[in-house]
């Protein structure tokens, strides 16, 4: 019996240090880096999608956006999520743009007065990256620390796969 018990000890082991090494490698113990920026956030060319999030209408708005930064060199996909659906078929509004200076016809153009922002860079693969809550709380977090006072507009900037900023501006 204690035999058996050792066997299935060590192999526990085993697994949860594979699986801890696993989640290494993928950037799971990577620090979320956060900065104070002293500019105002870009401006943003997009559109605003209000409906829950298998309707065909916030695909094609992804497209549309995901062909415009194609179109156009160093742009940055950016999303803003006003309301956040708890599930598949709870209401979201979320803005989907790219950084541009000008407006387009057929886009909303988002401006921001702020000339402050907390910059948060997140690395490592989406499966072990941080939700956007747990981001947010430590951008809340540092500015409370820090006598700052955040709008409560939280910028997702997709630079790569495995790697996003969140833009906060500061009041």
């Amino acid at each position: 019996m204690q035999k058996k018990l050792l066997i299935v000890t060590v192999t526990l082991m085993v697994f949860i240090g594979f699986g801890y090494w696993g989640f290494d490698q993928l950037g799971g113990n990577n620090p979320v880096v956060i900065e104070l920026v002293n500019q105002k956030p870009e401006n943003l060319l997009g559109n605003t999608f209000v409906g829950i999030p298998q309707d065909v209408r916030l695909a094609k708005i992804f497209e549309e956006t995901l062909t415009q930064k194609s179109l156009k060199t160093g742009t940055f996909l950016h999303t803003i999520y006003e309301i956040e659906p708890a599930g598949k078929l709870d209401t979201m509004k979320v803005f989907v743009g790219i950084n541009q200076l000008l407006p387009e016809e057929g886009f909303e153009l988002k401006t921001f007065e702020e000339d402050r922002y907390l910059l948060a860079i997140i690395t490592g693969s989406s499966w072990v990256m941080p939700g956007p809550k747990t981001i947010k709380a430590e951008l809340e977090n540092y500015a409370a620390e820090n006598n700052l006072i955040l709008t409560g507009i939280f910028i997702d900037k997709i630079i790569r796969e495995d790697e996003v900023h969140v833009i906060a501006p500061i009041q």
